[in-house]
Formats: structure tokens, C-alpha cells, sequence
């Protein structure tokens, strides 16, 4: 199991309901993936700008592979990335 947390802040506050909106739109994409076992995003009600994405993928070849699909292409890359600042956390689960 590949698990992935990516800890994403909006750049202007003008983008915020873009950002979630692609967010949104993007959990259905990506549930449909190959090896797409999770996919959720959190909007932080304390800081309006940030967002965490939670994502666990039967493998890390998995989640590579979802680079080249429609979330992220058609998405992730045109709407989202070029409005945030992102950290990306490959992670392991603790107590699991």
C-alpha cells in the first residue's frame, strides 16, 4: 500500500472555491482509477486557504500512473497547480 498526504495552501484567497471545487470534482475522477484504493480531500475550517488530500493507492507504480490520467492532466494541473503551494508527504501509517 503507497500512502500519500499533500498539505495544499491556496496562493489568493479568490482561488479558494475554485480550488475546492476542482478538489471535488477530482475525487470522483480518481476513485475510478487503477489502484485507487482512497482519495479524499479536507477543507480546514480554521485557515480557509488549506487543504490536505489523503490518498492510499494499491502501489506507488499505481500512483505514478494516475500522473498521466484525466484528474490530474485535465484538472489537478490546469486549475490547481498553478494557484497553491503544496507540500507532498509519501507516508506510513502508524499502528497499522
Amino acid at each position: 500500500m503507497f500512502h500519500l498526504v499533500v498539505i495544499v495552501t491556496v496562493d489568493d484567497p479568490t482561488d479558494v472555491s475554485i480550488v475546492s471545487d476542482a478538489f471535488a470534482t477530482m475525487r470522483s475522477m480518481c476513485l475510478t482509477e487503477p489502484g485507487c484504493v482512497s482519495w479524499e480531500a479536507y477543507h480546514s475550517e480554521t485557515d480557509p486557504r488549506r487543504f490536505v488530500l489523503v490518498e492510499w493507492w494499491e502501489s506507488e507504480t499505481a500512483w505514478q500512473a494516475h500522473g498521466e490520467l484525466a484528474a490530474i492532466q485535465d484538472v489537478y494541473l490546469p486549475v490547481v497547480f498553478p494557484r497553491i503551494s503544496r507540500e507532498v508527504h509519501a507516508s506510513g501509517r502508524l499502528g497499522a
